[in-house]
């Protein structure tokens, strides 16, 4: 079947910056893909790696794909993809399918249940107590994520993360998230801290993307969740037996994964990239998805970090015209 890709830049801006161990997240930008097949079917997808190279990669494969191809040369290109342009992609011949093979509902998620991804620009004690108030009164998650720096001798965060326990209700769990930042020195340090800590979720990412042998290591003593590594050495997805962060937009083809996390035995959890109301589309279904698995637990879609506008709604076509 004959294809016609169309193709529209966007942008836009996070509601805060997120500042992270390896720099500082606040303006988007990615492409939004639409499909057209010869029967005037659409199809709706979205590009959005956080990287600018992946970005620039991903046009060039669009180059070279061009604007009329088929399904079947777009099946065999996927895998050789960056991940962000293959769940583009796969996202707009997932709409297709929906639309002449099998009908794919796609459910939202109430977002209030996904984890509270305390801001990175104001004391998080504040936020964390504003957040313990308002989430007793509204019944929200009981997950707070807490990004830390990479600083090796950071004695203010290593003060604040007492006084996080501290005053952290019992029903609450914790995840912390140094992004790749630290060395295993510092890991170790943590860990010695928090390894007899039940409101301890897990520690995500602690070490450099590419040091598997200290994370396989750190993971005998703590629980330990991959979220860079996965993606920078796939067939991590399927040896690392602890928990494993998906962003759906940057992961590639999005029904692979949402075959992965219908197993049984899947500790998959789903996290956002900050999509535009396209991509959301599937970041929900998946998170949707993933908290009805065997070992549910909250996936994490940052509520209140994106704007809101006619670019996040959930009808495709709306954000394509938006745009």
């Amino acid at each position: 079947m004959k294809l016609i890709i169309n193709i529209k830049p966007f942008s836009f801006q996070l509601t805060r910056k997120l500042i992270t161990s390896q720099g500082i997240i606040h303006n988007k930008v990615g492409l939004l893909l639409q499909i057209k097949d010869s029967n005037g079917n659409y199809g709706w997808g979205e590009v959005s790696p956080i990287e600018k190279k992946e970005l620039e990669k991903s046009i060039e494969s669009l180059d070279f794909i061009g604007k009329q191809t088929t399904k079947d040369s777009i099946e065999n290109y996927l895998f050789e993809l960056p991940g962000a342009l293959a769940f583009g992609l796969g996202s707009c011949l997932a709409d297709l399918e929906s639309l002449t093979q099998r009908k794919l509902n796609l459910e939202g998620f109430d977002v209030a249940k996904s984890t509270y991804l305390l801001p990175t620009d104001i004391d998080p004690l504040e936020s964390i107590r504003k957040y313990v108030d308002e989430s007793n009164e509204k019944k929200s998650s009981c997950t707070i994520k807490w990004k830390v720096s990479h600083l090796e001798n950071n004695f203010k965060e290593e003060k604040t993360l007492q006084k996080i326990l501290d005053i952290l209700p019992n029903n609450f769990k914790l995840r912390i998230d140094p992004n790749g930042g630290w060395s295993r020195q510092k890991a170790q340090e943590w860990i010695n801290e928090l390894k007899n800590e039940p409101r301890l979720e897990w520690i995500e990412q602690p070490l450099p993307s590419k040091d598997i042998e200290g994370l396989f290591s750190l993971a005998t003593q703590i629980p330990i969740a991959l979220d860079e590594s996965l993606v920078e050495f796939p067939y991590l997805r399927k040896t690392w037996k602890s928990w494993q962060i998906r962003r759906p937009a940057l992961d590639g083809d999005p029904r692979l994964l949402l075959k992965e996390i219908e197993q049984e035995d899947s500790q998959t959890v789903i996290s956002t990239a900050f999509e535009t109301g396209i991509g959301r589309r599937w970041v929900n279904h998946l998170a949707a998805r993933q908290v009805k698995g065997g070992k549910p637990c909250a996936p994490g879609l940052a509520p209140g970090w994106c704007p809101k506008g006619p670019l996040f709604n959930n009808n495709p076509k709306l954000v394509w015209e938006a745009v």
